[in-house]
């Protein structure tokens, strides 16, 4: 499955015809290929790509050797995609085309330690008849003697966001090869400047009707 690393830029939109189009700008590659497994030596097959330039002096000796052997400068990324073969020795936003669906993966924003109501979404206690201070409390958690414990998996208050996200089925709307950037249709997971891995869709969604 073909992919590509990039930086979330911010969201904005687009007119296509007489509409506005909501996008996401993604600055996307060039990405070089640091690494190309094969079945033979590594039992199946991918490619390790990097993205965004690191200083040398930030990269320990095993990492440097590993890039020095690829004959690349540092890179802060590396993600390996497989079944994925390019040509040539660097990939970039040209991969995808306008009008293509692909499933966008980010790093959802950080929210904290937040109650049961804001992280799953309880309706909280009645807000009146002499209730008092009880109202986004999350209420009996255990059964008394038996079990005489809190199931795992509890929802519970805790920390919120910062977690592996994946948007799938997301259209391409313009890619811009001379700028490296490409314009996604709706909102990627994450902060402004965070990075996203833009893979080919795995599902597409089959049209009403049929065919």
């Amino acid at each position: 499955m073909k992919g590509l690393l990039g930086t979330k830029i911010g969201m904005t939109q687009i007119w296509k015809g007489d509409r506005a189009v909501p996008v996401t700008v993604v600055l996307a590659g060039p990405c070089p290929v640091v690494q190309r497994k094969t079945a033979q030596s590594d039992g199946y097959e991918a490619v390790q790509i990097g993205f965004a330039p690191k200083a040398e002096r930030k990269v320990n000796r095993p990492a440097m050797g590993h890039f020095k052997k690829a004959g690349v400068s540092p890179v802060r990324f590396l993600r390996e995609f497989r079944n994925f073969n390019p040509e040539g020795d660097t990939v970039s936003v040209d991969i995808f085309a306008e009008g293509e669906k692909i499933d966008a993966t980010g790093t959802s924003k950080g929210k904290g330690f937040q109650g049961v109501i804001k992280r799953w979404h309880f309706a909280g206690g009645p807000g009146s008849h002499g209730t008092k201070k009880w109202h986004r409390r999350p209420g009996s958690i255990g059964q008394r003697k038996t079990p005489g414990r809190v199931y795992k998996g509890k929802k519970m208050a805790g920390h919120m966001g910062m977690e592996r996200v994946t948007v799938q089925n997301l259209e391409v709307i313009e890619v811009r090869a001379g700028e490296n950037l490409i314009l996604v249709k709706g909102a990627i997971p994450g902060s402004n400047g965070g990075l996203v891995i833009l893979r080919g869709a795995v599902k597409t969604r089959t049209p009403k009707g049929g065919k």
